[in-house]
C-alpha cells in the first residue's frame, strides 16, 4: 500500500479525502452516544482526544468529507456531505452552510462535471447535501453526469410521501426534497437492493441498523482491502466500545450486529475501515480484542484540522 499525506493507493484504486467541515457537533458524548458504557469515554481518551472529544467543553468532534476514488478509469465520490445553503430547521449546526467543498474538491483534481458516480452510503442529512445546488432558487445535481446508486430501502423508508417515523423526528426535514428527488427526477439515480457491482474493484452491500437501507462499500485490489462504512462507526469509542450506537440509529439491535460482523471482517481480512465522519487521521485498521476491537494503526491521511 503506498501512500502520501493527501491521497493513498490501494491496489489499482486511488483514494482522497476531501474535507467539508471539522469541528464541534455541539452535542456531548451522553447525547451523542447514550449507549456507552459509563466512564468508558475516559478510558478511552487516548484514542479519543483530541480528534473525537474535547473534554474540555465535553463536545464530540466529527468530520464532513467525501472520499474521492479513482477506479478503472471513473472517478467515484462516496457520500457528499451537508450542502451550501440548504434550511435545515431541526439541524441548525448544519443549516445554510457556506463551505469551500467545491474549491476542495477542485484541488484533488475534479471538477463537477467529471465526476462518473455518487454512492450515497444512505440519505442522511449529512452525507448527501451535494448531490445538489442551487442554481437561481432550483435545486440541481451537482454531478451532471453522474449516476447516483442509492438504497433502494432508504430511498423509500425517507420518502415523506410514504410517511415512516424515523428516530430523527424531524431532523432530516426538507433532506430528501433538495437532495435526494431533484437527482432522481434528473433520471440520474439508480436504486438497488441487496448488492451491486460498480466495478471488478468495488461492490455495494447493504449494512442496515443505523439506517434500514444503509451499505458498505468494499474495495478489494491486488492484496488491498478497505472498507468504507458510512456511518456503521462515528467515533473511534465504537471500535473500542462495539457495542456503542449513535442517538441516530433506526434498529440498535441490528446497528450493533452490522458492525461487529464489519468490524470483524476487517480484522481478518487486514481491511482499512473509512468511517464517513473519522477526523484525525481518517481511517483505521483494527484487530480483535476477545469480544471486541482494538485500534491496530491509522492510514497514512494527514491529520485533519
Amino acid at each position: 500500500m503506498d501512500q502520501d499525506p493527501q491521497q493513498i493507493t490501494l491496489g489499482e484504486v486511488t483514494v482522497t479525502r476531501v474535507k467539508e467541515y471539522y469541528g464541534s457537533v455541539e452535542m456531548a458524548p451522553d447525547q451523542f452516544f447514550p449507549d456507552s458504557p459509563g466512564g468508558s469515554w475516559d478510558e478511552h481518551r487516548g484514542e479519543l482526544v483530541p480528534d473525537f472529544w474535547d473534554p474540555e467543553t465535553d463536545e464530540c468532534h466529527t468530520a464532513i468529507q467525501s472520499w474521492l476514488l479513482r477506479s478503472e478509469g471513473r472517478t467515484i465520490l462516496v457520500d457528499t456531505g451537508v450542502g451550501n445553503h440548504k434550511d435545515r430547521p431541526y439541524a441548525p449546526v448544519w443549516s445554510r452552510l457556506d463551505t469551500n467543498y467545491l474549491e476542495n474538491l477542485a484541488a484533488a483534481g475534479v471538477r463537477p462535471e467529471e465526476v462518473d458516480i455518487v454512492v450515497n452510503t444512505h440519505l442522511h442529512i449529512d452525507h448527501v447535501g451535494w448531490n445538489t445546488r442551487l442554481d437561481g432558487r432550483t435545486w440541481v445535481p451537482t454531478f451532471p453526469n453522474a449516476t447516483y446508486l442509492m438504497t433502494r430501502r432508504d430511498f423509500e423508508f425517507w420518502d415523506p410521501a410514504n410517511g415512516y417515523k424515523p428516530v430523527l423526528g424531524r431532523g432530516n426535514q426538507n433532506v430528501f426534497e433538495d437532495s435526494v428527488a431533484p437527482v432522481h427526477r434528473a433520471g440520474q439515480t439508480v436504486l438497488w437492493d441487496g448488492s451491486y457491482r460498480i466495478d471488478r474493484n468495488l461492490r455495494l452491500d447493504l449494512a442496515p441498523g443505523h439506517t434500514p437501507g444503509s451499505s458498505v462499500l468494499t474495495l478489494e485490489s491486488g492484496g488491498d482491502r478497505a472498507l468504507f462504512v458510512g456511518d456503521l462507526v462515528h467515533t473511534a469509542l465504537q471500535i473500542v466500545e462495539p457495542r456503542t450506537n449513535s442517538c441516530f440509529c433506526e434498529d440498535p439491535a441490528e446497528a450493533r450486529a452490522t458492525r461487529h460482523r464489519l468490524l470483524g471482517r476487517a480484522a481478518e481480512s487486514n481491511a482499512l475501515v473509512f468511517p464517513a465522519h473519522f477526523g484525525g487521521s481518517g481511517a483505521v485498521e483494527v484487530e480483535r480484542d476477545g469480544s471486541k476491537f482494538a485500534i491496530k494503526g491509522w492510514a497514512g491521511f494527514s491529520r485533519m484540522a
